[in-house]
């Protein structure tokens, strides 16, 4: 067999030989790669808590979605569900695959949800009510083209926290204004999970070759994924209060089997 022919299988086997001897379904990592050994149980899925961690996201979206269908909430707030759904979905395959395309299938979900919370928040004060969601859907398309084309990087970080920071005047407004008990209890819940996350998160990705040395990884950015599922349920079901408060549905936050809080509404009759 030629020399080079040898070489390059060489050279595939090593990029595809793993810790633990297993081989990646997927090929090499193209993608960003977190603080988890990769295919350690199985070739199939590279990171396996931070893809499974996502479980929970997807069942608390659900939840949401047939809460809004059952009492026919307004068409955005089920749409928002889903793009949760869509969100963990996405970041699933990103973290079984480690590929660029899954990535960028990962980050851009995100871009849009985040816009749909601007939406939300915003549009009850928007006076041309068509210009709004046609700019934001305008922006949302043409991130996904350039995000398509180019990789961000820290750019992306920064993009992202910028479309936060715009929701929290809002979000706060709302607060301060609702007197009910239990809907201050979902947005003090949102500032939990969001702070508690987002510490999750840095010391996952800023103190990796300390916890590589552990005995045992806390696997914080799959802690992330879990403590984001319940930060997006928390943050929708109080949305869903206001905006029921808004239009008269007498909205009140119950808790399914005393545990899981969602809002129950009354529609006046001539709805």
């Amino acid at each position: 067999m030629d020399a080079g022919v040898k070489n390059l299988i060489a050279l595939t086997k090593a990029c595809w030989r793993m810790e633990d001897g297993l081989s990646s379904f997927w090929g090499p990592v193209t993608s960003l790669d977190w603080c988890e050994k990769n295919y350690v149980h199985s070739s199939y899925i590279g990171e396996f808590f931070n893809t499974v961690s996502n479980v929970p996201c997807i069942l608390l979206a659900l939840i949401g979605l047939v809460n809004a269908l059952r009492q026919r909430f307004e068409k955005r707030f089920s749409v928002l569900h889903l793009s949760n759904v869509i969100l963990a979905i996405g970041s699933m395959l990103y973290h079984a695959t480690l590929q660029h395309v899954t990535h960028q299938g990962d980050e851009t979900p995100m871009v849009w949800e985040m816009l749909l919370y601007i939406y939300i928040l915003h549009s009850p004060d928007w006076h041309y009510r068509s210009t709004m969601p046609t700019f934001l859907f305008l922006y949302g398309a043409a991130f996904a083209i350039l995000h398509s084309l180019v990789r961000f990087g820290i750019g992306f970080k920064v993009h992202y926290a910028i479309l936060c920071l715009l929701c929290i005047p809002r979000m706060y407004k709302y607060y301060i204004h609702t007197e009910d008990v239990a809907t201050k209890r979902l947005a003090k819940l949102y500032v939990a999970t969001i702070s508690l996350g987002s510490l999750c998160w840095l010391f996952d990705r800023l103190l990796c070759k300390q916890v590589s040395q552990w005995y045992i990884n806390p696997q914080g950015h799959a802690l992330w994924h879990v403590l984001m599922g319940f930060n997006a349920y928390f943050a929708n079901t109080f949305l869903m209060f206001c905006r029921a408060k808004q239009l008269g549905w007498n909205p009140k936050v119950v808790h399914f089997l005393g545990v899981l809080p969602y809002v129950k509404i009354q529609k006046p009759k001539t709805q």
